[in-house]
């Protein structure tokens, strides 16, 4: 199996399934296309919460601001899976998700770079450079990827790590690493910090706010604040956008005290 993300919309990735059908006949699925444009640590957030729940496969990922310049094209394997794209961070959160899970050891994973020369485009490495990689991968298995002639292994590459939230006894400060299309906004505050909370309330910056573990446990248009299914702190409204009714974005500072 070949997955794909990226976050090219249509019709670019069609292109990149092109290439592949030509050289496997590997089984395509599709993760999102549509990850925030040139966001590489959104992407890579959302890799983490979706590539664990695959079987074994070779996933293709790119998020790629870089795209034509000298950054590295590079190959990691996690367990049994292997993953594909640009060297610049988007690739590790989700290796070491995966590495955990198999191996239950986070660092367990190897990075490799692949070679490629002159590719047709320099502004789609997706199709001319991603597509082929991760189509060799799976012909080849991940088992023996570094038996490839492009693979050369490596230590010096781009690594990315989600910002730890600061927690105290009367609350925590961290910031939003996302917002999905509904408009909750993810923190990076574990959602421990609300235990005990339930049916109470939290102060989220001036705005109190009831803790609730389902959007609909409030009236229609009101703010919640709840635990996600990654396990962190959100911000929702019931059937509207948090990110709106608590005026964040991607990035922005949220302090939850406990009231």
């Amino acid at each position: 199996m070949i997955t794909l993300s990226s976050d090219f919309g249509s019709p670019y990735p069609a292109a990149m399934k092109g290439v592949i059908c030509q050289a496997t006949d590997a089984r395509i699925e599709d993760i999102a296309h549509d990850f925030p444009r040139q966001d590489v640590r959104a992407a890579a957030f959302w890799l983490t919460q979706t590539l664990p729940y695959f079987p074994p496969a070779v996933h293709c990922v790119v998020v790629d601001p870089g795209v034509g310049t000298d950054r590295d094209a590079i190959v990691v394997r996690a367990g049994d899976h292997a993953l594909v794209g640009p060297d610049n961070g988007v690739l590790l959160p989700v290796a070491r998700e995966l590495a955990e899970t198999e191996n239950d050891a986070p660092d367990a994973f190897e990075v490799f770079t692949w070679a490629y020369d002159d590719p047709a485009s320099t502004t789609f490495h997706g199709r001319d450079v991603f597509a082929p990689a991760a189509a060799a991968v799976h012909n080849t298995g991940v088992d023996t990827v570094e038996t490839l002639s492009e693979i050369d292994p490596t230590e010096d590459y781009a690594d990315l790590r989600f910002p730890a939230a600061t927690v105290d006894g009367d609350g925590a400060t961290g910031e939003v690493l996302v917002v999905d299309d509904f408009g909750n906004a993810v923190t990076n505050i574990p959602g421990e910090v609300l235990a005990g909370q339930f049916g109470g309330t939290v102060a989220v910056g001036d705005t109190v706010a009831p803790v609730r573990r389902a959007y609909a446990a409030v009236d229609k248009s009101q703010r919640l604040v709840t635990v996600g299914s990654h396990g962190n702190v959100e911000l929702a409204v019931n059937r509207g956008r948090g990110d709106e009714a608590f005026g964040v974005s991607t990035g922005d500072t949220v302090t939850i005290s406990l009231c």
